[in-house]
């Protein structure tokens, strides 16, 4: 499913003395089966745009697109509960929201309530726990014996079960180690792959963007900042540093390399093992 804000504003409060602008003529177009990371200090909007992908909130102006699914100020969207069947948004600390008594309830929950029928449940149970590297034995248990990491696997589990077409992350990798953070990285990525998915990452790590993404939408003061591919985004470091963020640390590794040598490196995907390469190669053309 494609996504479009066209010049949406959104403010929360208003006409009070509390009254804040979140989104300020916010407009981008976000292709289906895109991956785009999207970053911001706090307060940038984020959170709010976010809000809007399934009809939690509308926009005070402007106009959002969801596929064919519509939301404009004022006019309660048609069919809501379709548009939140279709996108599942996986928000920090996920495994809070926890309640059945088993794992194989829990990630049921959502497509029964969905009225999905009983037969096709049990199967999207079977195939989601798979996805997400849970076992079949662990269907039977208690989702509060798991640990942390598998209780958020848990709750992953019952968005997917619900099969959206559109996948939020909001922070996903939140409270865990670095090994942790690039496993369910991993496995959110894999995931987008093979169900085609058109997935939203908003995220503080510019590794994650760079490593994921394949657009990135930077937000300031609730007003797209810049947009491009990571290499067109954190090309332009100065730029970023006046919102207060920098560039992954692979581009400043670049940039230093590049002022050692005198020649430019450009990142081109390039593992730490081309990188190498490719520097031993500059150090043996400088020693001639």
């Amino acid at each position: 499913m494609d996504i479009t804000f066209e010049k949406v504003d959104y403010t929360y409060q208003a006409n009070s003395p509390f009254e804040h602008k979140a989104l300020d003529s916010m407009s981008f177009h976000l292709p289906s089966g895109s991956f785009t990371a999207i970053v911001g200090h706090t307060g940038s909007g984020k959170s709010t745009l976010i809000q809007h992908l399934n009809g939690l909130i509308r926009p005070t102006n402007g106009k959002v697109r969801i596929g064919d699914y519509v939301l404009e100020p004022k006019k309660k969207p048609k069919h809501a509960k379709a548009l939140r069947e279709k996108v599942g948004i996986v928000f920090q600390y996920p495994e809070h929201q926890l309640f059945e008594e088993t794992v194989e309830k829990d990630i049921a929950f959502g497509p029964r309530n969905f009225g999905v029928p009983e037969q096709e449940i049990q199967k999207r149970v079977a195939e989601s726990a798979r996805a997400v590297g849970l076992g079949e034995d662990l269907l039977k248990r208690s989702p509060f014996e798991l640990s942390g990491g598998q209780m958020r696997r848990v709750a992953i589990a019952g968005i997917l079960a619900v099969r959206p077409r559109v996948l939020v992350l909001d922070e996903p990798t939140a409270g865990l180690d670095p090994r942790g953070q690039k496993e369910i990285m991993d496995m959110f990525y894999r995931i987008h792959k093979e169900q085609q998915l058109t997935t939203l990452l908003v995220t503080h790590s510019m590794e994650d963007a760079l490593a994921y993404a394949d657009h990135v939408l930077v937000l300031d003061k609730g007003k797209k900042y810049m947009e491009g591919t990571p290499v067109e985004v954190f090309s332009q470091r100065e730029a970023l540093q006046q919102v207060q963020l920098d560039v992954p640390e692979m581009f400043q590794f670049l940039l230093k390399a590049s002022d050692q040598f005198g020649k430019p490196l450009a990142y081109q995907g390039q593992d730490v093992e081309r990188l190498a390469e490719q520097l031993a190669a500059l150090a043996g053309d400088r020693d001639e």
